[in-house]
C-alpha cells in the first residue's frame, strides 16, 4: 500500500461483482443530489433577481454583483487550494462538509435582511460549493474505468437540468405563493440531511484503481498539474470550449427568468413555468440520451465526442439568437427546447474527456481548471457584463426589458467560438488521452 492509500483507512477497491457494481451506481446516484443541490442553490437566485432588484433597488449591474459574483469570486479562488486538498485526502469527508456548509449558507440567504448580510450568505455558498464537483468527479472516475467515465460524468450531469428545474419551477412557484426569502430555505435544508447521508454510506475508493497507470498515487502539485495541462494541447481546447459554453448558455439562462419577466409581463413564478420543465425534461433527455450515446462502443474515440458538441453547440447558437431577437412569447417558448437542452449535453463530457487527459493523482485539479474558467465566465463575466450593457443601453441608464434584450444579444456569438475549440481538440485527443492514462483507443 502506498502513502496516499495508508492516509486514507477508508479506501477500498472496487471489484466486479454485482454488489460492486450496484455500490458504484448507488454512489453515482448520491453524486448527482450533490451536484442536483450544488445548481439549484448557485441558480435559484436568477428566478427571483427581480424581486430582490427592486426591494434592495438595484440597478441591473448592481444586482449581479451581489449575487453572481459574490459567489463566483470566493468559488473560483477556493476551487484550487479545495482541489489540491482533494486530490490528495478523502474525497467522502470533504464533499460531506462542503455540502453542508454551502446549504447552511443557502439557509441564511433567506434569512438576511440586508444587502451586506445577503452578500456575506452567498459569498458563503460559492466557499462550501467549490469542493463539491470536482471532488464528486473525482470519486466517480475511480468507480468507472475509462472507457465507460464519458458516459459515467454525463449520468452525474443530470444534477444539473434537475437542479436547474427545481432552481426555476419550483423556486418560481414559492416565490409567487411566499416570497423569495422562503425559496432559500426551502432548498437549503436537503442539502444537510444528504451531506449526512453520504458520511453514513459513501467509502473512499482507491485512488486511480481503475487505470492501466493505476495504483494509488502522491498527490500532485498544483503547479506540476498545470504545466501538465499546458502540455496537453487537447484539454486545454476542452477546457476553453467548455467554459466559453457556460459563458454563452449559462450566462443567458442567468438573465432569462429577468428577461422573461420585463419583455412579456410574467410573474417570476409564470417565468419559472415555462423554463423549469424544459430543464427537467428537455435538459434531462439530453443528458440521458448524450449518456446512451457516449456508451455505444463507436463513442470510445474521444474525437466523435467532441465533433457531436462542436456540431450541437455550434446549431444551438443559432436558436439562442432567435430567441432572445424575438418578440413572440410562442416562438421564443418552442425555441427553447432546442437551446436549454444544448447546455447540458457538453456538460457529462467535458467532465468525462478532462478526466482522461489528465493523470489519475491530477484529477480533482483539472476539474478545478475547468469550473475556474467556467464559473468565471457564467457567474462573473456574463452576469455583470450584460448588466453593464443592459444600464448603458437603457434611456437614462435605468434598465427595463429593451435594454436587457440588447445586452443579451451581445453574448450570443460566444456559442460559435465555443464551437471552433470543440473541434480544434481532434488534433491531438487520442495522443493526449494516452499520454495521460495509458488507454489507447483502437
Amino acid at each position: 500500500m502506498t502513502k496516499n492509500a495508508q492516509a486514507e483507512p477508508g479506501a477500498h477497491k472496487a471489484g466486479e461483482g454485482s454488489g460492486a457494481v450496484a455500490l458504484r451506481w448507488y454512489v453515482m446516484i448520491v453524486m448527482v443530489l450533490v451536484y442536483t443541490l450544488s445548481i439549484a442553490d448557485r441558480y435559484v437566485i436568477s428566478t427571483v433577481l427581480e424581486p430582490i432588484r427592486l426591494e434592495l433597488q438595484l440597478s441591473d449591474s448592481g444586482i449581479a454583483l451581489l449575487t453572481g459574483v459574490s459567489l463566483a469570486l470566493f468559488y473560483v479562488v477556493l476551487g484550487f487550494p479545495l482541489s489540491w486538498l482533494i486530490d490528495r485526502g478523502n474525497r467522502r469527508n470533504i464533499i460531506g462538509w462542503c455540502l453542508i456548509g454551502w446549504s447552511v449558507m443557502t439557509t441564511l440567504c433567506g434569512l438576511s435582511r440586508s444587502y451586506l448580510q445577503l452578500l456575506f450568505a452567498r459569498i458563503g455558498v460559492g466557499v462550501g460549493e467549490a469542493g463539491g464537483t470536482p471532488g464528486a468527479n473525482s470519486i466517480i472516475s475511480d468507480y468507472f474505468p475509462a472507457a465507460r467515465r464519458p458516459m459515467a460524468l454525463t449520468i452525474f450531469s443530470l444534477g444539473a437540468p434537475i437542479g436547474a428545474w427545481l432552481g426555476a419551477d419550483i423556486a418560481g412557484m414559492i416565490n409567487d405563493r411566499y416570497d423569495w426569502r422562503t425559496v432559500f430555505l426551502v432548498l437549503g435544508i436537503p442539502g444537510v440531511i444528504v451531506g449526512l447521508l453520504i458520511f453514513a454510506t459513501v467509502r473512499e475508493p482507491t485512488r486511480g484503481q481503475l487505470d492501466s497507470k493505476g495504483g494509488d498515487h502522491e498527490g500532485a502539485s498544483f503547479a506540476e498539474s498545470m504545466r501538465f495541462l499546458w502540455t496537453q494541447r487537447a484539454a486545454v481546447h476542452v477546457m476553453v470550449a467548455g467554459a466559453l459554453t457556460a459563458l454563452w448558455g449559462w450566462g443567458l439562462m442567468w438573465w432569462t427568468p429577468t428577461f422573461l419577466v420585463r419583455n412579456y409581463g410574467l410573474t417570476p413564478g409564470e417565468a419559472g413555468a415555462i423554463i423549469g420543465p424544459i430543464h427537467l425534461f428537455g435538459g434531462g433527455l439530453a443528458t440521458l440520451l448524450t449518456g446512451w450515446w457516449l456508451a455505444h462502443p463507436s463513442m470510445t474515440d474521444p474525437r466523435r465526442v467532441v465533433r457531436l458538441m462542436g456540431i450541437g453547440v455550434g446549431v444551438a447558437t443559432a436558436v439562442s439568437l432567435a430567441i432572445y431577437w424575438t418578440r413572440d412569447l410562442q416562438l421564443a417558448t418552442a425555441l427553447f427546447w432546442i437551446f436549454i437542452p444544448s447546455i447540458y449535453f457538453y456538460i457529462g463530457p467535458c467532465f468525462g474527456l478532462m478526466n482522461n487527459l489528465c493523470e489519475p493523482r491530477m484529477r480533482a485539479q483539472f476539474c478545478a481548471a475547468l469550473l475556474f474558467l467556467a464559473n468565471v465566465g457564467n457567474l462573473i463575466i456574463a452576469p455583470q457584463a450584460v448588466g453593464f450593457l443592459s444600464d448603458a443601453f437603457a434611456p437614462g441608464h435605468i434598465a427595463n426589458g429593451e435594454s436587457l434584450r440588447q445586452a443579451m444579444l451581445c453574448l450570443v456569438p460566444v456559442g460559435a467560438w465555443a464551437s471552433w475549440h470543440y473541434f480544434r481538440s481532434t488534433r491531438r485527443i487520442l495522443q493526449d488521452q494516452e499520454r495521460a492514462t495509458g488507454v489507447r483507443v483502437r
